[in-house]
């Protein structure tokens, strides 16, 4: 009976110690949290990476917020700051960075393992729009460029060449008025298949901007970025051209067919400029779709240009506030930021390695849906934008002033550059 009774006690002190190893194994575990929009490719990728981070990191869990919309994403990372909760680690359009550090959200990358030295030597030159006020205060994944896209299908029932993408602008409303279908009289509404639609709120504000601007000899701003030069004659007149796809040529709108970049990925457009993140939606909503990738076509200066940019990632405030969150976020911003990160990405995402080592992949080079995107890379201009949503709003403003106002597409552009310059000054005032 005594044994019996040791027994049960030395049963009763094994069970307590094992609870206790237990509570001491969840009380060493670190848990931190990542934000980022909703968007599948990019959720996919990101689930991956944490996987791996989370097996060579046992004391450390990464919670992914991933389910807010990408209208909601930037009001939600704003509400939370100031509530003490959401992201340790948070992905941020570069073009946010100094509103965010306005508002106290971020902090500057500690300097270990992130020093200016190591980003110039091991980055894309475009990170460099992450330095704010003489800090970094992020670090990306992929960037990305533009290209054309256009369906080869569609090319091949209106008589054009399947494998010849229009090479300069004024190929590409030929070839737009040319793809385009109409169910009835020549009007908007009556499109069953777009050439082309211009669409402001998607990735046609970069490219009137930085690109389309630059093509007619202008430039979008002053060297220093705090003047607004686009309403010039050259500016005038690559906006007049830009609009007059839906006013003159009508060959599509953003309007119809479930919007411009859905009808492209749904194969009822013909001609599309976006990003190579978009490799990713047609790979996972429309596999079969036979379609081509191109450098933008050149304008009247003959000149390749195109838009350079990146999603990036951030340490917050939240972060910083606990030295074990922080070292936990930093490992984990590491993780994210490798070389071998960025060629995951590129091979889920669509989007190309921000690492130096990663991005001169052969492959890469040499794949005809990836190539263009990475061609652009050394021609590409990445906006410094003080506000970034509001300054792509005043655009998309113009453009519905001209396409939906009757607005003369010079008046429209004057306005917007009124407006612009505004923002630009007020953001500039408060640091003088």
């Amino acid at each position: 009976m005594r044994f019996t009774k040791l027994f049960a006690f030395l049963a009763v002190v094994l069970v307590l110690a094992s609870l206790g190893t237990v509570a001491l194994a969840q009380d060493d575990m670190v848990e931190i949290e990542y934000w980022q929009y909703n968007f599948q490719a990019r959720v996919d990728a990101m689930n991956e990476l944490i996987a791996q981070f989370e097996a060579e990191n046992p004391g450390i869990k990464v919670v992914h917020n991933s389910d807010i919309p990408y209208a909601n994403f930037r009001d939600e990372l704003a509400a939370s700051a100031p509530a003490g909760v959401g992201p340790d680690v948070v992905t941020l359009f570069y073009g946010w960075i100094p509103a965010f550090v306005d508002a106290g959200y971020l902090v500057p990358l500690p300097e270990d393992p992130f020093s200016e030295d190591f980003i110039l030597e091991h980055f894309s030159p475009m990170v460099a729009n992450s330095k704010f006020e003489g800090s970094y205060w992020a670090i990306p994944t992929a960037v990305r460029s533009l290209a054309m896209f256009w369906n080869k299908d569609i090319f091949a029932a209106a008589g054009l060449d399947p494998e010849a993408p229009p090479a300069n602008l004024d190929e590409l409303v030929e070839a737009a008025i040319a793809t385009t279908v109409y169910d009835g009289d020549m009007d908007i509404f009556n499109i069953t298949q777009q050439g082309h639609a211009a669409a402001l709120a998607s990735q046609d504000h970069h490219w009137f901007r930085e690109v389309l601007i630059r093509q007619y000899g202008g430039a979008p701003y002053s060297d220093d970025g705090r003047t607004v030069t686009y309403n010039s004659e050259e500016g005038c007149a690559a906006f007049s051209w830009l609009t007059a796809f839906e006013t003159e040529h009508m060959t599509g709108s953003n309007d119809i067919l479930d919007g411009a970049t859905n009808a492209f990925v749904n194969g009822d457009t013909a001609l599309h400029v976006d990003g190579s993140f978009r490799i990713g939606t047609i790979a996972r909503n429309n596999p079969d779709l036979n379609y081509g990738v191109a450098e933008l076509p050149v304008g009247p200066n003959g000149e390749h240009h195109t838009f350079g940019s990146y999603w990036t990632h951030g340490i917050t405030r939240r972060a910083n506030d606990a030295p074990a969150r922080l070292e936990a976020a930093v490992k984990f911003l590491q993780f994210i930021t490798t070389p071998a990160a960025g060629t995951l990405w590129v091979n889920s995402v669509g989007e190309l390695p921000a690492q130096a080592a990663a991005a001169s992949d052969e492959a890469i080079l040499a794949d005809p849906i990836l190539g263009p995107f990475s061609a652009g890379l050394a021609y590409s201009h990445a906006t410094f934008f003080v506000d970034e949503s509001a300054q792509r709003q005043v655009l998309i403003d113009a453009f519905d002033n001209v396409r939906l106002g009757g607005m003369d597409p010079c008046e429209a552009l004057d306005e917007a550059a009124a407006i612009e310059q505004e923002l630009i000054d007020s953001f500039w005032a408060d640091r003088e």
